[in-house]
């Protein structure tokens, strides 16, 4: 009876070794990937690239939105005029120009995707790059992404110490100083709050006292009254 004793609490004891063994091993951290690119000086460039892109598509569907109005106005116009070949060349037209409007809405949306992900996958990678980098360095044996995209669960639901926050290591590791990138949300919250606090203006007061307008009368039929 005292050998199975010995033999349990030796295996509860081992078991208790192993358990704190495992505990010291895993070492989990957590980032913000999307806080992380939108800090980055890439992000401003993908953005600018892509805003020069999407005004070059704005006004070419505004010269397309233009030639149909001026067409269709021409057929209301003068399709009472036009010989009936002609009237249904325009109405072809037309319909043409309908169908050509709604293609490069669809096609330019499709462009501005993939130049997004054109753009943001060299990015994209540079973080997954530094990530592991930090990763290594500092002995995790995962890291999760707290935001796992819109509308979805995010994938860290409680962090009990910011110490296991690995963002500020991977800026760093990316050449971005965290201190720097705090400093201006900083300043301009508290340029957003002065701007929220100063109460609107007030119209210019004036000493004279108003002077309401004349009373026109509404005008006769027929012309002015006659004079007896």
């Amino acid at each position: 009876m005292k050998t199975k004793l010995m033999l349990a609490a030796v295996m509860v004891i081992a078991l208790a070794s192993l358990s704190t063994q495992a505990q010291q091993v895993q070492k989990i951290g957590w980032t913000d990937v999307d806080y992380i690119l939108n800090v980055l000086p890439d992000s401003k460039r993908i953005s600018n690239e892509l805003q020069i892109q999407q005004q070059q598509i704005q006004k070419a569907l505004e010269e397309k939105q233009k030639d149909l109005q001026e067409k269709y106005a021409a057929y209301q116009k003068n399709a009472s005029t036009w010989s009936e070949i002609i009237r249904a060349d325009k109405e072809k037209q037309i319909q043409s120009g309908q169908t050509d409007l709604q293609e490069f809405q669809q096609s330019s949306q499709e462009t501005l995707q993939k130049k997004y992900q054109v753009l943001i996958n060299p990015v994209m990678g540079k973080i997954d790059e530094a990530v592991k980098i930090v990763g290594k360095e500092n002995g995790f044996t995962l890291i999760l992404n707290r935001d796992a995209g819109a509308n979805t669960t995010p994938v860290v639901l409680y962090s009990g110490s910011d110490d296991i926050n690995v963002t500020n290591l991977v800026l760093k590791k990316m050449g971005v100083d965290p201190a720097v990138i705090e400093k201006q949300a900083l300043e301009a919250a508290e340029k957003a709050a002065a701007k929220a606090a100063q109460p609107a203006a007030k119209p210019a007061t004036t000493t004279t006292p108003a002077v309401k307008p004349a009373t026109t009368p509404a005008p006769v039929p027929g012309g002015a009254p006659k004079k007896n």
